[in-house]
């Protein structure tokens, strides 16, 4: 989905990719197991599939933008599977995948309709007994400065439990980090 230049930026960023090793994953994946096929929806420039690859025993990428796609594949596609597809609709087999992954790009999906397509679709791909977690942001005066002229539909965490369920999830567990307010969630397939 379209990112502003400043945008763009910070997030091909060195210093993005250290907060989201150090801090972004750590918390959105604290408790999760992953298991031993993940796929992550999403990954933009590549810092959280950075941290992923050492996670993981193997790992699967499904990213929307094909310059973007190419670029992952030059840079990780030694240890990572990356395909450009669009996460609403991926051309992947069912029941797949341990763990089905997505961080800091929901809001970056410009209907709620489309967001619900993607959560069914990590449902779908997902194996019986596999967990479906991530993170996002949520609307504060720095997150709508960084959004100008961005596609910018943040996750309401009220509502999102409920979204998840519909998509077919169990176990559905919503919170907010205490200091940045961002969300995070993990559901289950039964």
């Amino acid at each position: 989905m379209p990112m502003n230049f400043a945008h763009r930026k910070f997030c091909s960023s060195e210093k993005w990719a250290r907060m989201v090793e150090e801090h972004v994953l750590p918390w959105a994946l604290e408790g999760v197991l992953l298991g031993d096929e993940t796929l992550e929806i999403g990954p933009g420039y590549g810092a959280n599939l950075r941290a992923l690859v050492e996670l993981t025993p193997h790992l699967t990428a499904v990213e929307i933008d094909a310059e973007t796609a190419r670029l992952l594949e030059r840079r990780w596609g030694h240890r990572a599977r990356v395909l450009h597809a669009d996460g609403a609709a991926m051309p992947l087999p069912g029941e797949a995948y341990s763990s089905v992954v997505c961080f800091t790009m929901l809001h970056h999906v410009p209907t709620d309709e489309l967001q619900d397509r993607i959560f069914a679709e990590a449902f779908r791909v997902l194996r019986p007994g596999g967990v479906f977690a991530g993170s996002d942001g949520q609307p504060s005066l720095a997150f709508r400065v960084l959004h100008i002229r961005d596609t910018r539909n943040t996750v309401d965490p009220a509502r999102l439990p409920d979204r998840l369920k519909a998509a077919g999830f169990s176990d559905v567990a919503v919170g907010l980090h205490p200091r940045s307010g961002a969300l995070r969630f993990r559901a289950h397939k039964a």
